[in-house]
């Protein structure tokens, strides 16, 4: 059976996206921006909304890398979000967006870039990866980079959450 390269990295993005929904259930709305604290002692980790508001921030960019229109970042999510940004403890709720504007945008925004990842043909994943530096050399082609976020980038960021669902002793999803 053969395959596109579109098709097979929209294959890894959902099973990724489905793994994130699972994340989310459980999840306390006023524990969502929090650091977990086992035992009421805090671990400086990654949240839930940091790590759903962070793999949002990617959809438009693969979206444009593959040549298919983007939707907007919606405020404050390039600051608080972006690979240079902190993650911080929200204990007045008032640093991060709220849940569901975060959850809705990540959702809709993958859901964008699955359809428009079986649609591309196979020689735009063969162009040369924009970026420059590290991500260049680690990821030659407009494919592989994909590939990157679609599956190793997000199912890592993910594994944040799966931890920090433990410590906050919610249990596996």
């Amino acid at each position: 059976m053969s395959r596109s390269l579109g098709n097979v990295i929209a294959d890894s993005l959902q099973l990724s996206v489905g793994y994130g929904e699972r994340l989310l259930k459980a999840i306390p709305q006023d524990r969502f921006a929090r650091f977990a604290a086992p035992g009421g002692v805090v671990v400086a980790s990654n949240h839930p909304a940091f790590v759903y508001g962070h793999l949002s921030l990617y959809a438009p960019k693969i979206l444009r890398q593959i040549g298919h229109p983007a939707p907007g970042v919606p405020d404050q999510f390039e600051v608080r979000f972006s690979k240079d940004a902190t993650c911080v403890d929200d204990v007045d709720g008032d640093i991060y967006p709220g849940r569901d504007e975060i959850v809705d945008f990540f959702l809709e925004a993958h859901r964008m870039v699955s359809a428009a990842l079986r649609s591309t043909p196979d020689d735009a994943f063969q162009q040369a990866n924009p970026a420059e530096g590290r991500m260049k050399e680690l990821f030659p082609t407009i494919g592989s980079v994909q590939a990157f976020y679609c599956g190793g980038h997000m199912m890592m960021h993910l594994g944040q959450v799966s931890a920090w669902r433990r410590m906050e002793g919610l249990g596996a999803a």
